[in-house]
């Protein structure tokens, strides 16, 4: 087994959100030589403060006890990327909050669906509603990672990680 199966949610979205700019944006560039629909494209500046209490999945209603969630096998991880776009040669600046559901199975860890709601940054208007993301740049940039990690060729010795 290698040491991504073995981490805890919170090690592996800590290392994970270090390596996501980098990732997403690959992703984006990828994106952009197969289709030129868009002349508009986000740069991820950066990815962080994750946050891992539990929204209710199932129709039973809320709980704060996060044992309980797990039994379902999906985990929840909600965290924000800090964008930067270029209109009219100016710098747009968004923020988007990013509601990740992974899964732990037995190849390792699985993005199951990703939530995203965007925000200009600073803050002038309301956030846009939640949108699918699952497709997206950033969700790429997620399984990309995690395939990488489950590969071993991810560096995990920065932040103190075995």
């Amino acid at each position: 087994m290698n040491s991504c199966s073995e981490q805890t949610l919170e090690a592996l979205t800590t290392q994970m959100l270090r390596d996501l700019p980098s990732y997403a944006n690959r992703a984006s560039q990828r994106a952009r030589r197969l289709s030129r629909s868009s002349d508009v494209y986000s740069y991820v500046l950066l990815a962080g403060r994750p946050e891992f209490q539990p929204l209710p999945l199932n129709p039973e209603g809320y709980t704060t006890d996060r044992q309980k969630s797990a039994t379902t096998g999906v985990e929840q991880v909600f965290f924000t990327t800090l964008e930067r776009q270029y209109i009219n040669q100016k710098a747009v600046e968004l923020q988007e909050f990013h509601w990740l559901l992974l899964t732990k199975t037995k190849n390792g860890w699985r993005l199951v669906m990703m939530f995203t709601q965007t925000d200009s940054y600073p803050v002038q208007q309301p956030a846009s509603p939640p949108r699918d993301s699952s497709n997206g740049n950033i969700a790429q940039g997620i399984k990309t990672w995690l395939r990488d990690c489950q590969a071993g060729s991810v560096r995990t010795g920065a932040i103190g990680l075995k």
